[in-house]
C-alpha cells in the first residue's frame, strides 16, 4: 500500500497540496472498500480508504508540532497508525472508519514521539502518558510560564485534572524544561578524582518488562473496546461525545449547537445521553470478555 512521497519539510507544503485531491469518501463508498478489503483482501480498495483519510492524519499530526520534531515525520507516523486502523476496522461496527482510525493515528504519533524526543522513556502507563501530552496546554491555561519549578498550586491542579500523583508533575515539568537528556559519563564532581560518574549511581526504577507488556496489551483491549462500543451510537452521537469529551482541543457546546441547528441545551442532552450509552456498552462488553475467559 502507498501513499504520496513525503521526503523532509521541504516537500511538507507539496504534499498537503496532493493530498487535497484525494476524495472523501461517504459512508456507503467507504462501506463498500471496507467489506471489499475485509472479504476479498482488495488492496486497491484499502488504498483508497487510506488515501481519503491523509488529511485527517496531517490535521492530528499539527496538532503535536509543540515537541521539536519534524512535521513530516509525524505525519509519516500518523500514516503508518492509520495503515494499522485500516486494517483492523470492521465496517459491520456501525461507525465510521475516521472515528475508529483516530485512536490509532494518535497512538502512532504519540509513540513515535515518546522514541525520538528522549532516549530515556519518558513515561509507561497511560497516565504519563497523558501527563506528557498535556502538560504544556495546562501551563498555558494556568497562565504558568515560570523558567523553575511549578507554583504548588499549579501542580495540584495539574495533578487533579489528569489524575496524577503531584511529584509526577513535578517531575515532568522539569524533564520537560531540560529538554533532551545529559551524558551519564559526567563525573559528579568536576575535577575531582575517584569522583565516579553519574552512571556509577543510575538505578533502574521502571517496572519490570512483563507489567509492562501487561499495560500496553490492556490498552489495546481497551482501544478496541472503545471502537467497538462506539458502534452503538448514531453517527451525530459519536460525532458529539468525539468533539466533546474525546479530543485534545473540545469544542464548546455553542459551536456545535451551531452545526446542528440546536440549542446548547440539546447537544448537551445528546452528549449526556451518548457518554451513558457508551459506558453502558463498555460495561457489557468487559462482562462478555472476562466471562469468555478460560477458568485457571
Amino acid at each position: 500500500m502507498s501513499v504520496p512521497a513525503l521526503n523532509g519539510e521541504q516537500s511538507l507544503n507539496r504534499y498537503l497540496t496532493e493530498i487535497k485531491k484525494y476524495p472523501i469518501l461517504t459512508q456507503e463508498q467507504e462501506y463498500m472498500l471496507a467489506k471489499r478489503y475485509e472479504e476479498h483482501e482488495d488492496t486497491e480498495a484499502a488504498a483508497q480508504l487510506v488515501t481519503s483519510h491523509l488529511r485527517l492524519v496531517a490535521k492530528i499530526a499539527m496538532g503535536y508540532r509543540g515537541y521539536g520534531l519534524p512535521v513530516s515525520d509525524l505525519i509519516s507516523e500518523g500514516n503508518v497508525g492509520l495503515m494499522q486502523g485500516v486494517k483492523k476496522f470492521e465496517a459491520d461496527r456501525g461507525f465510521r472508519l475516521a472515528t475508529y482510525a483516530m485512536w490509532w493515528i494518535k497512538a502512532s504519533i504519540q509513540e513515535f514521539i515518546l522514541r525520538s524526543w528522549s532516549l530515556v522513556k519518558m513515561g509507561t502507563t497511560a497516565a504519563q502518558k497523558k501527563l506528557f501530552f498535556n502538560l504544556r496546554r495546562m501551563k498555558k491555561n494556568l497562565d504558568a510560564y515560570e523558567d523553575g519549578d511549578l507554583h504548588p498550586d499549579d501542580v495540584k491542579q495539574i495533578a487533579t485534572d489528569l489524575g496524577v500523583p503531584e511529584q509526577e508533575v513535578v517531575n515532568m515539568n522539569r524533564r520537560m524544561m531540560r529538554g533532551g537528556d545529559g551524558s551519564l559519563n559526567v563525573p559528579m564532581r568536576n575535577g575531582e578524582e575517584g569522583s565516579g560518574e553519574w552512571l556509577d549511581w543510575l538505578t533502574d526504577d521502571r517496572p519490570l518488562q512483563d507489567q509492562t507488556v501487561e499495560e500496553a496489551q490492556e490498552l489495546d483491549v481497551r482501544r478496541e473496546m472503545m471502537a467497538e462500543a462506539m458502534g452503538d451510537l448514531n453517527e451525530r452521537e459519536q460525532h458529539i461525545l468525539t468533539e466533546r469529551r474525546l479530543t485534545e482541543n473540545p469544542q464548546t457546546l455553542e459551536e456545535l449547537s451551531k452545526v446542528y441547528d440546536v440549542s446548547r441545551e440539546r447537544i448537551r442532552q445528546i452528549e449526556v445521553r451518548a457518554f451513558e450509552k457508551l459506558q453502558k456498552a463498555m460495561k457489557n462488553l468487559a462482562e462478555t470478555r472476562y466471562t469468555a475467559l478460560p477458568a485457571a
